[in-house]
């Protein structure tokens, strides 16, 4: 036998890259996924609705009323509500006209449809996955028959909720699956947690013109501004046309961005002490201190839909 003087080295074997961990509750009610860098969110699926977005050091950034149904009962107080397929109250006459206001999009409970990831060298150590994505069905097969004999089309939702280090990415693909064509509207309903709504100040809309809707005398077309928005009172403001990424600053610091696609319009919205008192779900008795509704959506007018077409848009939150 030929002796070697020199023996192969051992291959060495790298330990695992952490990955995301998505699980589902006992009670099969909500997905939760969790990044190896702590960044953390939460989806019940009644109503698809994100509950809860954590940052990697556990900072909470979105506001959940404590009020909240997360029974299924009603839709929920918080968080990102999805509207579909309309906004607001119901118009007489209108296809849409016998569905209750924004939809029933986020009071059907929606399916799990699984989740997949993307890999980084970005993060500390060996790397791992960077994202993960949750992604959720709807149909007209699945929805309640109140809503399906008030709304009465065949539709495909597919709703993605992307978690990243600082980041959450939603978007929603919205399908015509029969030959007619159908109206809709859509938005985010995005709850954003904050400290103090006095110091809280947002900007990228001071030259978009808006529908305000808590003016003396009914909703009232406002030419642009000019200047940030600033809250010392009720504000319920429509946005239209607007392609500018949003900043939301608190004591004149940066808190979030967003930044949009495929949905021109926004909502600011804060209910204030009178309104807050007046919302059965709405609690603690002071948490409209604590947040600040923007959400980007497609409101300002009806999209037409053909048979076959998919229309899809989403926002991106960037925690600063």
């Amino acid at each position: 036998m030929v002796e070697r003087t020199k023996k192969p080295s051992a291959i060495p074997v790298s330990p695992l890259a952490p990955t995301p961990q998505v699980s589902i509750s006992d009670d099969s009610s909500r997905v939760i996924a969790t990044l190896p860098t702590g960044d953390r969110v939460e989806v019940l699926l009644y109503g698809a609705t994100v509950i809860s977005w954590k940052s990697a050091n556990g900072k909470e950034n979105l506001f959940l009323s404590d009020k909240a149904h997360l029974d299924g009962s009603k839709p929920v107080r918080g968080g990102i509500p999805v509207v579909f397929p309309l906004f607001g109250a119901p118009t007489a006459g209108h296809e849409t006209g016998k569905l209750p206001q924004h939809g029933f999009a986020r009071s059907s409970r929606w399916e799990y449809l699984g989740k997949s990831s993307s890999e980084s060298s970005s993060l500390p150590g060996n790397g791992g996955d960077a994202s993960v994505k949750l992604d959720f069905g709807l149909s007209e097969g699945i929805i309640d028959s109140k809503a399906r004999s008030a709304w009465n089309h065949q539709f495909g939702l597919t709703y993605s909720i992307t978690l990243s280090t600082g980041e959450l990415y939603t978007s929603l693909a919205v399908s015509n699956t029969e030959s007619s064509a159908w109206d809709f509207q859509v938005l985010f309903h995005t709850y954003l947690k904050i400290d103090d709504i006095s110091k809280v100040s947002v900007t990228g809309l001071e030259e978009t013109a808006y529908l305000d809707k808590v003016v003396a005398g009914g909703p009232k077309e406002s030419s642009a501004t000019k200047k940030a928005i600033t809250f010392t009172q009720e504000t319920d403001r429509v946005y239209t046309k607007s392609d500018k990424t949003i900043t939301v600053l608190e004591s004149d610091e940066p808190r979030f961005e967003v930044k949009r696609d495929a949905l021109a319009d926004v909502v600011v919205w804060n209910p204030w002490s009178e309104k807050a008192k007046g919302m059965a779900d709405f609690g603690p008795a002071d948490g409209w201190k604590s947040m600040v509704c923007v959400e980007a959506g497609s409101v300002g007018q009806w999209m037409t839909l053909e048979g076959g077409d998919t229309w899809e848009g989403g926002q991106r939150i960037k925690a600063l």
